[in-house]
């Protein structure tokens, strides 16, 4: 992809021509490539690898990486764009392409230069990345780990139980996380990238109410070896990957795609009713005034998270720029996160209730409608990112890593 008639006004802020260029060109490849399969990959639960082969042989795979590993050396402001135009077609794809940014930017972030030499650079011929987090014996709180890794000689070797794995079985690498080898305590975690072809590594299937294609299934670790070479920054750095590195880049992706969401299931309600005609009253349902209520509603939630997510973003981009920690955003991102599912939730449920049993039917509201309730669960879950928030207001402390504490 070339962006180079831009390149005077790239890093400038206030230029709104480099950002609508950037919602245009990803705007393509949706309407040619992502729309067209989003039905087909719910439908039938497939992977959504067109999807990603096109995105990144458009150059989005690297969209945050530094020109000199092959990136495009965007900012957080055109991530968040491309993940909420892709969100608006298809969840499951947005998804995917949310978990594989971030765990390239993790390794940008705090990687040394081997290892973005081998695994940032090939990216561009297809591959694709992802997180292993959460884990079965800990539930939503994902950033709690009781895997532990072990020393085999200069290398490690890794058992785990995963939970939920964006793209399990399909990466062709994992950022894991997991205890250090003899960890002091559960904040002495520790990152490591591990191919996706070694031995010992098993996905299960995954079978869900909604965004059927990001393939976010349990996947076994077993006696995995990993070199020493795909230790990610130093034993023990963890916690700080996780909170500057693995967070934010999640969250500000994660509310963008539920923003594309909400988009799509107002565009959906509003085209129903201005063309659905009642011919008993010959009235169409953009006649009543209580159905134009229920568009405004979604309308006004919609149009809340439009400058937060740009604002956030921006300021995501400035921490980067100035070398200091990003992760001092992390509670604004989480509110973020939690409104922006909330209004997905809420804008197709309206597109639901507008379009009545046409809309209950199979089809792009009903799975709009689907799509939307993972982004209540999805970690944070909104009921433990409410209790950081709650917390944070009344002075206490979150005590994420103490057993039982949030």
């Amino acid at each position: 992809m070339s962006l180079a008639t831009l390149e005077a006004t790239r890093f400038n802020r206030e230029s709104k021509k480099f950002y609508e260029e950037i919602r245009a060109q990803i705007q393509q490849i949706v309407e040619e490539v992502i729309q067209p399969n989003a039905d087909r990959i719910d439908r039938e639960g497939i992977f959504p690898r067109e999807n990603l082969e096109a995105l990144i042989k458009a150059g989005w795979g690297n969209i945050l990486v530094p020109k000199k590993y092959n990136g495009l050396e965007l900012d957080h402001v055109a991530f968040a764009i491309v993940a909420e135009e892709i969100g608006k077609a298809c969840a499951s794809t947005a998804l995917v392409y949310v978990m594989h940014v971030g765990a390239v930017q993790t390794i940008t972030l705090y990687g040394n230069d081997e290892q973005k030499e081998r695994w940032l650079k090939p990216i561009e011929n297809g591959w694709i990345g992802t997180y292993s987090t959460s884990e079965k014996a800990s539930g939503g709180h994902w950033w709690y780990n009781f895997s532990e890794a072990r020393r085999d000689g200069d290398d490690y070797l890794i058992s785990a139980e995963k939970s939920f794995t964006t793209s399990a079985g399909q990466a062709d690498f994992y950022v894991l996380q997991t205890k250090s080898p003899n960890s002091k305590d559960a904040t002495d975690i520790s990152f490591f990238i591990i191919d996706g072809k070694l031995p010992g590594i098993e996905a299960k299937p995954w079978e869900a109410l909604g965004v059927k294609g990001n393939h976010s299934g349990p996947i076994t670790y077993t006696d995995v070896k990993v070199k020493r070479r795909d230790l990610l920054g130093y034993e023990g750095q963890g916690k700080d990957l996780l909170l500057n590195g693995v967070s934010p880049i999640y969250l500000i992706g994660l509310g963008s795609v539920w923003l594309g969401v909400a988009q799509n299931a107002l565009h959906k309600a509003v085209e129903y009713a201005k063309n659905t005609i009642h011919r008993d009253f010959n009235n169409s349902l953009a006649d009543y005034q209580v159905i134009r209520q229920q568009l405004a509603e979604a309308k006004v939630l919609i149009e809340s998270l439009k400058p937060w997510q740009r604002d956030l973003a921006e300021q995501l981009d400035i921490l980067q720029e100035e070398g200091k920690e990003q992760g001092v955003l992390n509670l604004s991102l989480t509110e973020y996160k939690v409104h922006a599912a909330e209004v997905a939730n809420q804008s197709a449920k309206i597109a639901l209730d507008v379009s009545g049993g046409y809309g209950y039917k199979k089809g792009t509201i009903e799975r709009l409608f689907r799509d939307a309730r993972a982004g209540i669960a999805m970690g944070p879950s909104n009921n433990i990112a409410r209790e950081w928030i709650g917390k944070n207001l009344v002075g206490l402390p979150l005590e994420m890593w103490i057993k039982g504490g949030e």
